[in-house]
């Protein structure tokens, strides 16, 4: 790589540090808490790739498990045209309570995920960001329940936005159906 690729890069690199330094995880993490059951009922996501697929997305459910050395196992189950499929993701704890990272075999890359608010009981809301080619944000609101009171998710939709993410790309999926079949 010659010296103009190589200060492209490092510019690049710089402007994620940037970008991801104004976001804070929730305050006084604690994993613990935060293990169990979760349901995605809400998704906003601003790669161009996912607009033809967001009709089809409904809310999925995932089982985070923490494991001794702070890295987190989850579990996530999506229901798709070929039936209820369950993905798993190893989570690697950074040197900041709440901040993860995870090597995503599909993009070649290496994924943050940043646990900014929750309250352990009710709801959590997730940061994903990754630079594959261009910047791309997720942001993600995890429920205890199927249901959020309304001020949750004025709260989530308010963080999505802050995030520079269009309207059209904030979701509140419907359930999906007997997916998995034992958590229904």
């Amino acid at each position: 790589m010659g010296s103009t690729g190589l200060a492209v890069v490092m510019v690049m690199m710089v402007m994620v540090a940037v970008a991801q330094a104004d976001v804070k995880p929730q305050k006084d993490f604690n994993l613990q808490r935060f293990a169990g059951r979760w349901y995605r009922v809400g998704l906003a996501y601003d790669s161009p790739g996912f607009v033809p697929f967001r009709s089809l997305v409904t809310a999925s459910m995932g089982m985070v498990v923490p494991l001794p050395n702070g890295n987190v196992n989850l579990t996530m189950w999506d229901q798709t045209p070929y039936g209820c499929v369950a993905k798993a993701y190893h989570y690697e704890a950074t040197s900041v309570p709440g901040q993860f990272t995870y090597h995503s075999a599909r993009h070649s890359t290496v994924k943050d995920i940043t646990v900014v608010d929750t309250n352990y009981t009710e709801y959590a809301i997730v940061l994903k960001y990754k630079v594959f080619n261009r910047e791309y944000t997720q942001v993600a609101l995890y429920a205890r329940s199927l249901k959020v009171k309304n001020e949750v998710y004025q709260k989530y939709k308010a963080f999505a936005l802050s995030r520079h993410l269009p309207r059209d790309s904030i979701l509140t999926p419907p359930p999906a159906e007997n997916c998995p079949a034992t958590a229904n």
